[in-house]
C-alpha cells in the first residue's frame, strides 16, 4: 500500500524547549520535565508501530473477507429474486462495489509528549484517527505543539475554494482522566479499535476501562514497568491487589510476570462476556509489553478457568507443579455426531506439602494465565514486515532477535537455565547444546525463551530434567562430603535416574534464533538510561513554585 510522503516543516525551537527526533517524527520537549519521555523506549515504540501495523493489515483482510461473503449472499438473493420475478427482463443487476480499505481509530490513554501517537499517525497507513490523552495540562500543551509541527492538527477550510471543508485533525489531543475517556467509548458504536496503555508504573487502574472500550477483533497494547511487584515476592499483597494473583521468586519470574498481567486482562474482559487472545508477550529490560486481541464470545469466556492455574513452587530446587482451576471435557452426542463441551472443576492438589524432588517447602503462586502467551503466526507476519522494511525502525536488529525467540517459544510454562540447576546439584554445568540434545533425544520438545539468556523451555517435567543432570553427573562427579545433611542437593543426588540420557548432538538443538546473530538486550545509549523521573504536572509544578520548593 503506497504511503503518502509527509513534508516535515522547518522547526524553530523556542526557549525552554529541546528538539528530539525519532524515526519519522520530531517533537519539542519542555526543559522543565513537564512531559516525560524515555529515549530508551524507542524499542518499545518501534515494536508497537510494527505490531499495530501488522494487526491492522490482518484486521482489514478480515473485514474484506466478511464484506465479500456478504456480497456473495446479496448476489444470490438478487439472483433468486430475478428468477422468481414475472418480468426478469425489466430488472437490472446490481453492480458489485469495490472494497475500500477500512481505517481504524486508536486511543493512547497516557500520551505524555505525544511522540508515540504522532508516530502511529505517520507510520501506520490504515490509521484514521489517533486520540492522544493525558491528565497533565503541561503534557497536553506540549502535545498540541508537537501535533502542530508534525502537520496533524485541524486545518481550516480554504476560503478560495468554494464548498471546501475543514480537514479534521488526524491526532486529536484530549486533556482528561484516562479511565473516564475510555469509559466514554465502552458502548457499542463508540468503541475504538486499538487501545494503548503505557503508564509510568502499573497499568492495573486502567485495565477495566480498556477491555470495555476496544472493539471486537480490536487490539489492546499494555506496558507495565512495576517489575519490583510482578517479578519478585517483595510485595505479594500489592501484586494480588493489582493483578489478582501472587508473584513468585524463581529464575522464571519474568515469564510469571507476563502471565500475571495476562490473567488480569483475561478476568477483567470475562466480566463483560469478552475474552483475550495473546499475540505477543515480551519481558523487556525493566518492563513487560503485551499485545492481545479482544473478542466477545460466551463459550470462550467459559474456557477461561481452564486457561488459569495456581502453581506450587519449590523454595529449594525451583520445581513447579501446576494446579489448573478448571477443565473442559468434550462429550459426543450419540447419533448426532456433534461434540458438546462440559466445564468442570479440576481435581487437586497435584503435589504433597513438600517438594517430591528435594523435600523443600512449597510456596503458592498465582492464579495466573497458563495457556500459550505467543501467537507464532502473528509474530511471523511481524518478522516478514521487518524484512520488507528494514530501514523503517532504528532498533530493527533487536526487534528481529526478540521476535524470533518469542516465535520459537513453547507454549507451556516455564523456562529453566542449566546453570541454575547445576548450582542446585553443586555440579559442573553442562553446555546448553548438550542439555537441549539430551532432552530432544529423549523425545521431548525444546525451545529457547526470550525472557532470560541461556534459558530453555521443554515439554519434559522438572523430574525428567533432573534425571538428565543425574546422568550428566555420572561422568562429571560431585563431591558430597561437604554437603550438609538434608540439603536439597544431597536429596537430589541420592535419587537414581529412571532412564539413561543420550547427549549426542541432536540436529534440532540449534534453533533459528541461534543460527543467526541476534541482539536481545538494549545497548546503553547514555549513562543512567533506565526509568527516569516521573513528569511533573503543570498544576503540581505551579504549586511547587508558589511555595518556593526546589
Amino acid at each position: 500500500m503506497p504511503e503518502p510522503a509527509l513534508q516535515q516543516p522547518t522547526i524553530e525551537v523556542p526557549p525552554g524547549f529541546t528538539l528530539h527526533s525519532e524515526n519519522t517524527t520530531h517533537i519539542l520537549l519542555p526543559s522543565d520535565n513537564g512531559a516525560f519521555l524515555n529515549p530508551v523506549q524507542e524499542f518499545n515504540r518501534d515494536l508497537s508501530v510494527a505490531c499495530i501495523r501488522v494487526w491492522s493489515e490482518e484486521w482489514n483482510r478480515t473485514k474484506e473477507a466478511r464484506w465479500r461473503a456478504a456480497q456473495e449472499k446479496k448476489a444470490k438473493r438478487l439472483e433468486k429474486k430475478l428468477k422468481d420475478s414475472k418480468n426478469p427482463e425489466g430488472s437490472t443487476e446490481a453492480k458489485e462495489n469495490e472494497f475500500r480499505a477500512q481505517k481504524f481509530v486508536l486511543l493512547e490513554a497516557l500520551s505524555a509528549t505525544g511522540l508515540r501517537s504522532i508516530r502511529y499517525a505517520k507510520e501506520i497507513p490504515l490509521v484514521k484517527r489517533v486520540i492522544a490523552n493525558d491528565l497533565s495540562d503541561a503534557a497536553t500543551e506540549a502535545m498540541r505543539k508537537n501535533v502542530e509541527i508534525n502537520g496533524f492538527s485541524e486545518k481550516p477550510a480554504d476560503p478560495d475554494v468554494p464548498g471546501s471543508k475543514p480537514t479534521p485533525a488526524k491526532v486529536v489531543v484530549n486533556e482528561g482522566d484516562a479511565c473516564s475517556l475510555m469509559y466514554q467509548h465502552r458502548a457499542e458504536g463508540s468503541r475504538v479499535d486499538v487501545v494503548d496503555l503505557d503508564p509510568y508504573g502499573t497499568a492495573a487502574p486502567f485495565i477495566d476501562a480498556a477491555v470495555q472500550s476496544v472493539n471486537d477483533l480490536g487490539l489492546l497494547c499494555v506496558t507495565c514497568t512495576d517489575l519490583s511487584v510482578l517479578a519478585t515476592t517483595n510485595y505479594p499483597e500489592k501484586c494480588f491487589a493489582n493483578y489478582g494473583g501472587v508473584s513468585l521468586k524463581a529464575e522464571y519470574c519474568h515469564e510469571a510476570a507476563l502471565r500475571l498481567v495476562l490473567h488480569s486482562l483475561s478476568t477483567s474482559a470475562a466480566r463483560y462476556g469478552r475474552y483475550i487472545e495473546p499475540l505477543l508477550s515480551l519481558s523487556i529490560d525493566f518492563y513487560v509489553r503485551l499485545f492481545v486481541r479482544v473478542n466477545s464470545s460466551p463459550i470462550e469466556v467459559k474456557k477461561v478457568s481452564s486457561k488459569t492455574s495456581t502453581y506450587y513452587v519449590c523454595s529449594g530446587c525451583q520445581s513447579f507443579y501446576e494446579q489448573p482451576l478448571g477443565r473442559v471435557v468434550e462429550k459426543s452426542r450419540e447419533g448426532s455426531g456433534q461434540v458438546g463441551l462440559q466445564f468442570k472443576t479440576h481435581s487437586g492438589p497435584p503435589v504433597s506439602e513438600k517438594c517430591p524432588e528435594c523435600n523443600s517447602t512449597l510456596h503458592l503462586a498465582g492464579p495466573m494465565w497458563s495457556a500459550p502467551i505467543q501467537n507464532p503466526e502473528f509474530i511471523s507476519k511481524v518478522l516478514e514486515h521487518l524484512e520488507e522494511s528494514p530501514d523503517k525502525y532504528g532498533t530493527v536488529t533487536r526487534m528481529k532477535g526478540m521476535l524470533t525467540l518469542a516465535k520459537e517459544e513453547l507454549g507451556n510454562p516455564f523456562y529453566f537455565t542449566p546453570s541454575k540447576i547445576a548450582g542446585t546439584f553443586h555440579c559442573e554445568c553442562p553446555p546448553l547444546g548438550d542439555v537441549a540434545s539430551g532432552l530432544l533425544n529423549s523425545g521431548y520438545r525444546v525451545s529457547r525463551s526470550h525472557a532470560c539468556p541461556g534459558s530453555l523451555k521443554t515439554s519434559a517435567t522438572r523430574k525428567d530434567v533432573h534425571d538428565l543432570f543425574r546422568n550428566w553427573i555420572k561422568t562429571h562427579p560431585v563431591r558430597t562430603d561437604k554437603l550438609s545433611q538434608g540439603s536439597p542437593a544431597l536429596v537430589l543426588l541420592s535419587k537414581e535416574a529412571n532412564a539413561e540420557t543420550d547427549f549426542t548432538k541432536h540436529p534440532d538443538s540449534v534453533t533459528a534464533s541461534s543460527r543467526v546473530k541476534l541482539v536481545r538486550y538494549q545497548q546503553n545509549p547514555a549513562p543512567f538510561w533506565g526509568p527516569g523521573t516521573k513528569a511533573v504536572s503543570g498544576k503540581r509544578k505551579r504549586a511547587t513554585e508558589d511555595v518556593g520548593e526546589t
